[in-house]
């Protein structure tokens, strides 16, 4: 699989991912092969390029739910930029109470983790992107928290709107890996201007009061250029977890200009600021989306690769894996393992996807030594997270 700009497109070229509209039509499925007229198309869409297929490289496993989270996502995006234009041109944000219900009904009462998947972003796409993505992950952690219905709604729509000031940074920063100090400058004065439009004494547009005060702790929060910045002040428990939902989705977000972190490695900077970022916000994302998912391919700290066979519920960096090399099996679970063999990153492909599918992994588990260690690891895995009597 490659990534392919839009400019480079050429007719006959094997999708990876599917497209839709801003309804959620899809308009080309994955495997359609792109024709001259199709890449007219995608080129109005303003999609700055495509996952690409190889020749003779079989369809990745995917589920229907990152089908459905995908399709979601299109959707969500040009309504928060429907809603984003209005505000910018001071007209009341119209659809903003539908778009938070629509997320909270799918993504705040989960009762079981999910793929996050990201999309790529371009400068001309950004803020929306990156609006409806912190907020799916603010649902998802708040539900984990156990967040009053109000709560959850008041966080989402803070979620959604607190970077409008994004769309105020010229492109030609915004397309920046390592801004200039000038630049980063003109970024702040920017997101200001539009913090602005929803402070909550000149915001004008009766928005509930404690989403503009967790815009206004959030924006606390991630002005701060070190934790003495924000030392003795006091912040609701919706800015925390708005800030923690930011930070993952900046690092885990796809560009063309830079690689994105892995799960794992993001989880990992983020806890190195437990002052800015709480620990218990951390903890509850954990707990939402798969970080090192069964059948995921990762480097060890010994230099193999590996394959998670089974995830820990308990603690995510420490599942059952199978070292490719000598075909063992470890359970990270086991402090006397753990003491010598960790994981140090996950192995993905072009799109940022894991490389082992379920069905593939079933063939591990027809070995008569894997199943029983398996098994026993269920049970292990069982007794710690049961209620004690």
């Amino acid at each position: 699989m490659q990534f392919v700009e839009s400019k480079d497109l050429k007719p006959g070229m094997r999708l990876a991912r599917p497209i839709y509209n801003k309804m959620g039509v899809m308009l080309y499925d994955r495997n359609s092969f792109l024709t001259a007229s199709g890449i007219k198309s995608i080129e109005n869409f303003g999609l700055i390029g495509l996952f690409i297929l190889e020749p003779a490289e079989p369809l990745p496993p995917v589920s229907k739910e990152d089908l459905e989270f995908e399709q979601f996502q299109v959707i969500y995006m040009f309504r928060i930029k429907e809603i984003m234009d209005r505000l910018q041109k001071k007209q009341e944000p119209q659809g903003l109470l539908q778009l938070t219900a629509d997320i909270l009904k799918h993504y705040g009462s989960l009762n079981h983790k999910m793929n996050f998947v990201q999309t790529l972003r371009g400068s001309a796409d950004f803020v929306y992107k990156h609006s409806i993505s912190t907020a799916i992950l603010a649902a998802m952690i708040a539900n984990v928290m156990h967040f009053s219905v109000s709560e959850k709604s008041s966080l989402v729509m803070a979620a959604l709107l607190y970077d409008l000031g994004y769309l105020y940074v010229p492109r030609n920063i915004l397309d920046k890996n390592e801004p200039t100090e000038e630049e980063r400058h003109s970024i702040h004065e920017c997101r200001k201007k539009g913090f602005l439009l929803l402070e909550p004494t000149t915001n004008q547009y009766d928005l509930n009061p404690e989403v503009l005060n967790i815009i206004q702790q959030t924006y606390a929060i991630l002005a701060a250029k070190s934790p003495e910045d924000i030392k003795g002040k006091t912040f609701s428990r919706g800015a925390q977890v708005l800030a923690v939902a930011d930070k993952f989705d900046h690092l885990t977000a796809m560009s063309l200009n830079h690689p994105p972190f892995s799960e794992v490695s993001a989880i990992r900077e983020i806890r190195k600021f437990p002052d800015l970022y709480q620990a218990k916000a951390v903890s509850a994302l954990a707990n939402c989306i798969h970080i090192l998912p069964n059948g995921c391919s990762i480097d060890l700290s010994n230099g193999d690769k590996g394959i998670v066979l089974m995830e820990n519920p308990v603690n995510f960096m420490a599942p059952v894996v199978l070292n490719i090399r000598d075909n063992q099996i470890y359970d990270l679970g086991d402090p006397a393992v753990a003491g010598k063999i960790q994981i140090m990153d996950i192995m993905k492909t072009m799109d940022n996807r894991i490389i082992v599918d379920e069905e593939t992994l079933k063939q591990f588990s027809s070995d008569s030594r894997l199943h029983d260690t398996l098994n026993n690891y269920q049970k292990k895995m069982k007794a710690k997270t049961s209620p004690s009597k």
